[in-house]
């Protein structure tokens, strides 16, 4: 029996805080998820994604960010990447689908997704992943910051790594539609009223160039447009001529108000839809 209230006390917090996390077997799948409160690592057994080859008018942004995985992959250096720019242009989708094509050749490969609202909690996740002998890739989709937002302070630990430094096996892939992380008219604002405005926004904006890798996305034109359908269609054995699927293509895209990898794909699954044919990925 434990008579000092004090022993009472930490044994009854001992009690109540969770066992340590142990590491899950990175083996069970190539891709996770990570959800805090409590931490777990979730297996994906089933990553949606579309293969590499079908993703047009990103040969640049393609070419630099395979380069850059094959160099990690292998154990050599290796830049955190953002990759930002027009929405549906297929940022996340590149992401997923250069680790399908890189881990073909390093089964040690695995990606990690992290959403922006657990950043709090990364500094676990990177203790968890330090001490595995796989690779990861940890994967932030639509990154971005808003006003009293200081969920970029914990970004920092991907980055910069604090005392410890970045896990040697973990890289960041981050996508955003901003290309400093938060809006135009947020910067401007602070710089107008603040006491020092280099000062006040500099540590925001300077988020970004942690990033070894800045890769733009930009709106794609009707060629690139008709290009990514056609290739969806040749790659899933869906049937249509030219004219048709161009005059189809055109009016779906009118309709949404926007043209862009992801308005082709919607197209595309419509169209399959139709005739009948199965899809999966996207």
């Amino acid at each position: 029996m434990i008579d000092d209230p004090m022993d009472r006390i930490a044994a009854a917090l001992e009690r109540m805080s969770p066992a340590p996390l142990s590491a899950p077997d990175f083996d069970a799948a190539t891709a996770f998820v990570w959800h805090p409160d409590p931490d777990r690592l979730v297996p994906v057994p089933q990553v949606a994604r579309i293969d590499l080859p079908l993703l047009i008018g990103v040969d640049r942004a393609r070419d630099t960010l395979l380069a850059n995985t094959r160099q990690f992959a292998a154990g050599l250096p290796a830049n955190n990447a953002l990759l930002w720019g027009a929405r549906g242009m297929g940022k996340s989708s590149l992401v997923k689908a250069i680790h399908a094509d890189v881990h073909a050749s390093h089964e040690g490969l695995r990606i990690v997704e992290l959403q922006r609202e657990d950043l709090p909690s990364v500094g676990r996740l990177l203790t968890l992943l330090r001490g595995a002998s796989q690779r990861f890739i940890l994967f932030c989709d639509d990154l971005s910051f808003g006003h009293d937002d200081a969920h970029y302070k914990s970004l920092k630990a991907v980055l910069d790594g604090g005392i410890e430094g970045r896990p040697e096996n973990v890289v960041l892939y981050a996508t955003s539609n901003r290309r400093h992380l938060m809006p135009r008219d947020m910067i401007e604002n602070e710089r107008g009223s603040a006491i020092n405005p280099s000062e006040a926004v500099e540590e925001k904006v300077s988020l970004s160039d942690r990033f070894g890798l800045w890769l733009g996305f930009h709106p794609c034109d009707q060629d690139q447009y008709l290009a990514m359908i056609r290739g969806y269609c040749d790659a899933f054995g869906v049937e249509i001529d030219d004219d048709t699927l161009r005059a189809e293509a055109v009016e779906w895209q009118a309709t949404r108000g926007a043209r862009s990898g992801r308005v082709a794909w919607q197209y595309f699954v419509d169209l399959a839809g139709r005739k009948g044919v199965p899809v999966s990925g996207g």
